[in-house]
């Protein structure tokens, strides 16, 4: 097997692994238990913590959570007044707006998959309550102007939600963020545990009610294994970064010369992770193309939306029609993908997309 959907969820990093194993094998304490055995679990907790916090700007607090989705929820529901977002944002954001019972306005991004600034300054104005932008795009890898968008929020007296998922340990965070929502799956760590940050000074309501345990008030008993595994994926993040942006830049353009000219990028080509290559070709029977090649692990979109038929909210939001979003796949590669192994599915899926152009 062939894996190319970092972008729904990476490898566990073996540093990640090695620390998991202890808290699943022999170590079993609550780390909100006030006993020796607790105390060393809640240990374990904080360096964790910290080394996950290595990761985001000064100046705030990190909780941890079941994963993404549980922050941006708590992120959005926890404060308050009108709410600005895009219209490429993931579901999780998008759903959660308008479960809000709150004024949603949804920002439309150009054929490129960035959000014009202008339109952003004239939708918020005082009153607004929070912005929510993600800063690299689960689909499409288009990372949008955070540090701008922060800015503007701002100068309404508005919060800022970054949704860094994609972004964490990757791309820079900017400082100005008030919110900010990662996921350890997404940076070789393990699924379900993720964390949300708040600036110093930012209080939310609660999402879950109990024991408050966390901090920022989030209630619930933490897994010690799922946190240090997040701890170390995020110090591998941080060790490996420069090797691990230069080797999918590298991917990257060889992949995009391998496909050729039958392929066509779906947006910006420059302001973009380059571990994501999303790209159609006019005519693909995506469904057709993925049961052809069922030893290669790559997307339709996100996985998140997966089986739902609907022709990508993303691409549709580019300009695409559906046929054009039907026609899209997402490639996605990281630190463990060889360079073999992208040509490889590349050229397999090439060979495949021209049989049927041939059969038809």
């Amino acid at each position: 097997m062939i894996y190319l959907d970092y972008q729904a969820t990476t490898p566990l990093a073996p540093e990640a692994l090695a620390a998991m194993l202890p808290w699943l094998e022999s170590q079993h304490a609550n780390p909100h238990a006030p006993h020796a055995p607790g105390r060393a679990a809640k240990a374990a907790v904080e360096v964790a913590r910290g080394q996950v916090g290595a990761l985001l700007p000064p100046g705030g607090t990190l909780a941890f959570t079941s994963g993404a989705t549980e922050a941006l929820n708590w992120a959005i529901k926890g404060t308050h007044g009108p709410i600005v977002t895009l219209a490429t944002e993931h579901a999780a954001v998008l759903d959660s707006a308008a479960a809000s019972g709150r004024a949603v306005t949804v920002l439309p991004v150009g054929e490129d998959g960035v959000v014009d600034l202008e339109a952003a300054r004239a939708a918020i104005v005082p009153g607004t309550g929070l912005v929510a932008a993600m800063l690299v795009n689960n689909e499409i890898g288009v990372i949008q102007p955070i540090a701008d968008l922060a800015e503007i929020a701002h100068g309404a007296g508005a919060l800022f939600l970054c949704d860094a998922v994609q972004g964490y340990g990757r791309v820079p965070i900017p400082a100005t963020c008030d919110l900010v929502a990662i996921s350890a799956h997404k940076i070789y760590g393990p699924k379900g545990v993720g964390a949300l940050w708040a600036r110093d000074g930012v209080s939310l309501a609660p999402l879950l009610h109990g024991g408050g345990q966390e901090g920022l008030g989030r209630s619930g008993t933490l897994s010690p294994a799922l946190c240090a595994g997040f701890g170390a994926a995020a110090k591998a993040a941080a060790t490996y970064a420069e090797a691990d942006a230069a080797h999918v830049a590298r991917l990257f353009q060889r992949g995009r010369a391998r496909l050729g000219q039958d392929w066509n990028l779906n947006g910006i080509a420059t302001r973009r992770y380059h571990g994501n290559l999303n790209v159609r070709r006019a005519g693909l029977d995506v469904a057709r193309l993925m049961a052809d090649l069922r030893d290669i692990a790559f997307s339709a979109g996100s996985a998140c939306a997966s089986g739902s038929g609907r022709p990508s909210h993303v691409l549709r939001a580019l300009g695409l029609s559906d046929a054009d979003a039907r026609s899209s796949i997402r490639i996605g590669f990281g630190r463990m993908t060889t360079e073999e192994e992208l040509m490889t599915a590349l050229d397999r899926i090439s060979a495949a997309a021209n049989a049927q152009r041939v059969a038809a």
